[in-house]
């Protein structure tokens, strides 16, 4: 399973980020692509030990389990729960919310576990840098693919 501490995995990541453009329609959820990239970028904050949000409770009864099940070879599923402090409603500018996940992609794959957070993700509890960065490359795949890319 590709990880985002891979080089080729971040060259590849940047590429597909590349192919979006402002215009952009999401092929299912709510988004707007700068939205999106917003999304993206705030968990990549998390990921960073940046932003630390509190375990929740449906986490700390389900979220063992469900991490394994997310960290599978299969693709996340479609619509799935978000952390509410991932929740992007408002307008975004799409030009800075591209390089912000740009930045933020480059800065934990190329500063490899040190970089990584060492805090519990919210819902599935602690985690390796490993499993951050496998998580990292399934959670921008998955919304590269939600906008068809």
């Amino acid at each position: 399973m590709k990880t985002l501490f891979e080089p080729v995995v971040l060259d590849e990541l940047n590429d597909r980020l590349s192919r979006l453009s402002p215009e952009s329609k999401p092929q299912w959820g709510k988004m707007s692509v700068a939205q999106m990239l917003a999304h993206c970028s705030g968990w990549m904050e998390i990921a960073l030990g940046r932003n630390s949000p509190p375990r929740s409770l449906v986490g700390y009864i389900f979220g063992r389990v469900a991490k394994r099940s997310v960290l599978s070879d299969k693709p996340i599923r479609r619509s799935m729960p978000t952390d509410k402090s991932l929740v992007v409603n408002d307008g975004r500018d799409y030009g800075s919310e591209r390089d912000r996940l740009r930045t933020y992609m480059a800065l934990f794959s190329t500063g490899g576990p040190e970089q990584c957070t060492k805090h519990p993700h919210s819902f599935f509890g602690p985690m390796t840098p490993q499993e951050w960065a496998r998580l990292a490359y399934k959670h921008l795949d998955h919304h590269f693919q939600q906008f068809g890319i």
